[in-house]
């Protein structure tokens, strides 16, 4: 279905308006946003999306409407996999909590931008060959298995080759100069490591797309919904790692139910190339006459495994014990590398959530508390550096001394 100029001026223009606003109104000023602000804003982004959704119902038809909210909900669930690698990544360049969303957001609208061309290449490519559904569906379809592989915390870094690269190309200082880009140093001006963290996390969501544009072409051929399902699943992740960060360990069972989702999709698209079939060597080039499977029945089963993955991490006491380990170590770490921020206070809360999980992993079944022991040797270590410091700095102000950064 042909959509109309105007349609696509409101859309890019709606767009824009709010990415615009993310940036002078959140982003400028560097702060790390609270629980509360993050779900507000989260709640915002998604309402704004549901809305339009609800437009291209009225204006554009049922089969629209659905195939948009199709296309927006798995794109959002695929996101939440990049809020994983996104997290290993801002730790890893030990970004400071209060740069950390100038750092996403410009890394997310990198990701907008290349998402672009990609679908556009790839719309072009579905109109001229109907092979191509076959390549998306086999793609999505290896991809699901990977998912069901054993995972390590690198099972996440597909952005990895990006880090590697990123760090070859370019040199940058070892501290922060706030949020900055640019910094002076002995009189010369250096690239600081927030350049590098950008260019990871936009790199890294590139390499995510490479998944997620085949996955939403299974769900809709129209580039307008294609497009638009993209980039508010995109505009609105900035919030939601924020929200979702100390949770985002505890959802140990969501890589199944986005492998799962996959290897539907992929089976769709393949279906639907064997229906407008022009290969050779299959059926002698003539369509194959099977059942396609609707995008309202997709939409019905995407929401359902979503909602049983989700439900069944959230209760599993594997996850709680995995999401107070993670917790234990970021918040640790965290407190360490505080010297980039003289807040005190900031300090001393991030020092309250490590103590907090801490009590955590304690109360867990005897069984947990027995596999950390053991296997968390790195971890424990780094909670006693962390209780060491917290133990000087206390002691040092009792006594008037100078606190050490």
């Amino acid at each position: 279905m042909t959509v109309p100029a105007l349609a696509w001026a409101c859309a890019l223009a709606l767009i824009a308006g709010l990415l615009l606003f993310d940036f002078f109104f959140h982003v400028r000023t560097a702060h790390t946003p609270s629980l509360i602000e993050a779900a507000i804003w989260s709640a915002a982004y998604v309402g704004i999306a549901v809305l339009f959704g609800f437009a291209v119902w009225i204006f554009g038809g049922p089969t629209m409407g659905v195939e948009y909210f199709a296309g927006y909900i798995t794109e959002k669930a695929l996101s939440v996999d990049n809020l994983f690698v996104f997290l290993i990544i801002l730790t890893t360049f030990r970004v400071p909590g209060a740069a950390q969303q100038k750092v996403l957001l410009v890394g997310i609208v990198f990701s907008l931008v290349v998402r672009t061309g990609f679908i556009f290449v790839g719309a072009t490519l579905i109109n001229r060959f109907a092979w191509v559904f076959y390549v998306f569906g086999a793609a999505l379809l290896i991809t699901a298995g990977n998912m069901l592989k054993p995972e390590s915390e690198d099972s996440h870094s597909g952005g990895t080759v990006v880090l590697r690269l990123a760090r070859r190309l370019l040199h940058t200082t070892d501290s922060y100069d706030g949020d900055k880009l640019v910094t002076v140093i002995d009189g010369r001006r250096r690239l600081t490591p927030m350049l590098l963290a950008m260019i990871a996390i936009g790199g890294t969501d590139v390499l995510f797309a490479l998944d997620s544009i085949p996955a939403i072409f299974g769900l809709t051929q129209n580039v307008f919904l294609v497009f638009t399902a993209t980039a508010f699943s995109l505009l609105g992740l900035r919030q939601l790692f924020f929200l979702l960060e100390g949770l985002l360990d505890r959802l140990i069972y969501l890589g199944f139910g986005l492998a799962a989702i996959l290897a539907f999709i992929g089976v769709k698209l393949v279906l639907h190339a064997l229906h407008r079939n022009t290969v050779p060597f299959i059926n002698h080039g003539e369509p194959v006459p099977v059942t396609e499977i609707s995008t309202a029945a997709s939409l019905g089963l995407i929401v359902v495994v979503l909602l049983v993955t989700v439900a069944a991490s959230l209760l599993s006491p594997a996850g709680r014990a995995q999401t107070a380990v993670a917790n234990a170590r970021r918040h640790a770490t965290r407190y360490l590398d505080l010297g980039y921020e003289a807040d005190q206070t900031l300090r001393e809360r991030t020092y309250a959530k490590m103590t907090a999980e801490e009590n955590t992993i304690a109360a867990l079944p005897r069984k947990y508390t027995r596999q950390i022991r053991e296997g968390e040797a790195e971890l424990i270590a780094l909670l006693e550096r962390a209780h060491i410091v917290h133990a000087d700095r206390v002691a040092r102000t009792e006594a008037g001394l100078p606190l050490r950064m």
